[in-house]
């Protein structure tokens, strides 16, 4: 069970990777805990975790600062984590994965077949279609049996627009492509195929990085971003590319 420190840690990180607390922002004990309705200890336990994440710099006397990524740090983020999650698809299909396991990918994957069967792209279905995606890649990292991929996995996620709880919700097609790969990579991992599995692992999570740079170039031509700026809230709608 999650202490009250764990969830208070998750909604910030929420709020960061979402957009909802922009770059530059200070975050302070006092407002946030009265925000949450919590007390200041667990406020200040989640910022420690998030300033070693990270996320938040500390500014002495002055609380912490949400911190700013520029697009080539997270694509170079997105290097980082098709390596280490095609690592993670390797070492599972060597493993091979449990039964437990196996029910729940296909479960997953029957869950987004369902959701992509309308042939668009419906708000109400944004959240079930990104928990979907999560559940598919955290039962992978899970099945690697390597608790150090998962662990760096999960430090690469942890940068806006990089993170596994981000699904750019915009283009039918690309998502559909994104789920296609989900089938197959799930497929190689059941069959043991563990170099098939680890090469479509990592040209799935490097081609999401690719869909985010390229739309965040038409954001620039469309003169809705200042070069070298950070990646702005309409990249969420607007790059349409999943994990």
């Amino acid at each position: 069970m999650q202490t009250l420190a764990q969830n208070v840690t998750d909604t910030l990180r929420d709020w960061i990777l979402h957009g909802q607390v922009r770059p530059g922002a200070r975050l302070e004990e006092v407002p946030l805990a009265e925000q949450l309705g919590v007390s200041r200890t667990p406020v200040r336990a989640a910022l420690g975790t998030l300033a070693t994440e990270g996320l938040i710099d500390h500014q002495p006397k002055r609380g912490y600062l949400v911190r700013g990524f520029d697009v080539d740090e997270i694509v170079a983020a997105y290097e980082v984590r098709s390596v280490l999650e095609g690592l993670a698809c390797r070492n599972a299909a060597v493993r091979g994965v449990t039964q437990d396991q196996a029910r729940g990918l296909e479960a997953s994957l029957e869950e987004g077949d369902r959701i992509l069967a309308a042939g668009v792209l419906r708000p109400e279905d944004h959240e079930p279609y990104q928990q979907m995606n999560v559940a598919i890649h955290d039962t992978l990292l899970t099945a690697s049996g390597n608790p150090w991929v998962t662990r760096f996995a999960e430090q690469a996620q942890n940068i806006p627009f990089a993170s596994d709880r981000i699904v750019l919700w915009d283009d039918h097609g690309i998502i559909l492509r994104s789920h296609g790969d989900h089938h197959r990579i799930v497929e190689a991992v059941i069959a043991r195929d563990s170099v098939r599995a680890e090469q479509l692992m990592r040209e799935h999570v490097y081609y999401a990085g690719i869909i985010l740079r390229r739309n965040y170039e038409k954001l620039l031509e469309a003169g809705d971003a200042a070069p070298g700026a950070k990646p702005p809230r309409r990249l969420l709608a607007a790059a349409g590319a999943s994990r």
